[in-house]
């Protein structure tokens, strides 16, 4: 099934309750992350993209710290294998040059390690658990 998708930036203030249910679906239910964990009270500090399909249902999410992290960042299951990914972590990187940052990190779950390798991001540091998943730290080193 091949569908439109529009990648935008999300407004946390307008848009979070699509953001926090597609969220909740991902890490909470599918991945069985702790609510506590998944909402750590930074949401309203970031950058929020969001992934929208033709019906405009939200898809997708991903967020920009100010610490220049990006995290949360997921598609609906049946969505998935669409480019959604893709799209939104592009858009952080494109927003990442015109803004002259000198890098963008990145916790990344070890089964998504090639999808962020793809674009670029290289593995520093050994794997930890995070919310009970094994991670890597990564990095994407930009040119000003």
């Amino acid at each position: 099934m091949k569908t439109d998708l529009t990648i935008m930036p999300a407004c946390w203030d307008t848009d979070q309750q699509q953001l926090i249910a597609v969220r909740t679906a991902v890490f909470i239910q599918e991945q069985q992350v702790p609510a506590e964990l998944e909402m750590d009270g930074q949401d309203v500090n970031c950058l929020h993209v969001k992934a929208v399909n033709s019906s405009g249902l939200v898809v997708g999410t991903a967020r920009l710290l100010p610490t220049n992290y990006i995290g949360r960042m997921c598609v609906l299951k049946d969505f998935r294998k669409l480019g959604a990914g893709g799209q939104m972590l592009s858009y952080f990187i494109d927003f990442a040059c015109q803004h002259n940052f000198k890098s963008l990190m990145l916790n990344a779950q070890i089964s998504a390690l090639s999808f962020y390798q793809h674009y670029g991001f290289k593995v520093d540091s050994d794997v930890f658990i995070e919310a009970d998943i094994e991670h890597v730290h990564m990095t994407l080193t930009l040119a000003n």
